[in-house]
């Protein structure tokens, strides 16, 4: 019993890679519904009715998004009216409301992918396919928060000896501008320190060796399978012409046929995997506690 992010991180990376990679190279408007749809509910099922905000936000992105095509772009045949002697078409409203579902989903699918994915998954990819990016990734990252509780230490000490004023612009300048220099100081002296410390660990002189915490198992190897299959009767359908859609200067839409719908129900059970992985985890852990 395991949600989805506790499988893999390489089968959840590659999974997120296949559902965000269609969502963005693709027009195909049933294509968006279902990537924004999947993306919202996905969201949903993982926080529950928490993160307001992020969806208010969202949802006025959405309409500023939706509204701003029309506005500017004036292509298309079919005239809506006139605003400002400009015209808004029908084609443009379209595109607009089209390419606000597909930026409000990949936002979604970021969204989750970093609640999933943590530095730690990250790294373990990482390291797998190149242990020295892995090193320099995780130390730059480590420096993000260093800086900030270095800068706060700085500023307090500039402060307290009253070399630190902000009573006007030149000085909040140049007391900003001493503290930066001396952070930059301080960096490179860590970067030193921290350089003759792994060497003198030994660090490059024997055979590297690699804390795997995360196996790949049976279920992972599962859900990569699909996820890849899913993903290839997808992008057979896009490059095979059947999901296209024209939105200028009119309104054109090729017919699916058969392997356009096999494209479509492809998409859809590939946004809904991670899905049917939590609720199966959230209804199995009910059941367990109800015969406690």
């Amino acid at each position: 019993m395991r949600s989805f992010s506790e499988y893999e991180p390489v089968a959840a990376a590659i999974w997120f890679l296949c559902v965000i990679g269609i969502a963005m190279f693709s027009s195909y408007p049933p294509l968006m519904a279902i990537s924004l749809a999947g993306a919202v509910l996905f969201f949903i099922v993982r926080n529950g009715r928490s993160h307001g905000r992020t969806h208010l936000f969202f949802l006025i992105l959405f309409v500023i998004l939706a509204l701003a095509n029309p506005l500017v772009s004036h292509n298309g045949k079919t005239v809506l009216f006139v605003m400002n002697h400009n015209p808004v078409t029908l084609e443009a409203a379209l595109y607009g409301l089209n390419s606000a579902a597909m930026m409000i989903g990949v936002l979604y699918w970021l969204r989750s992918f970093t609640q999933i994915m943590t530095s730690e998954k990250l790294f373990h990819i990482t390291g797998a396919l190149s242990p020295k990016l892995s090193l320099v990734l995780s130390m730059a990252l480590r420096y993000v928060p260093l800086f900030g509780r270095q800068s706060k230490k700085v500023t307090d000490a500039q402060r307290a000896m009253g070399l630190f004023s902000g009573d006007n612009i030149v000085d909040d300048i140049k007391g900003r501008s001493r503290i930066f220099s001396i952070l930059v100081t301080w960096a490179l002296e860590n970067g030193i320190i921290t350089a003759d410390s792994m060497e003198a660990r030994g660090y490059g002189t024997g055979r590297r060796t690699q804390l795997k915490r995360f196996r790949m198992r049976g279920a992972d190897i599962l859900l990569l399978t699909v996820s890849l299959v899913l993903t290839a009767v997808t992008s057979a359908a896009i490059a095979a012409g059947s999901l296209s859609f024209d939105f200028y200067p009119s309104i054109e839409a090729a017919k699916p046929g058969i392997l356009g719908i096999s494209g479509m129900i492809s998409y859809g059970l590939l946004v809904l995997l991670p899905i049917f992985i939590e609720t199966e985890a959230n209804l199995r852990w009910k059941y367990l506690r109800s015969g406690i």
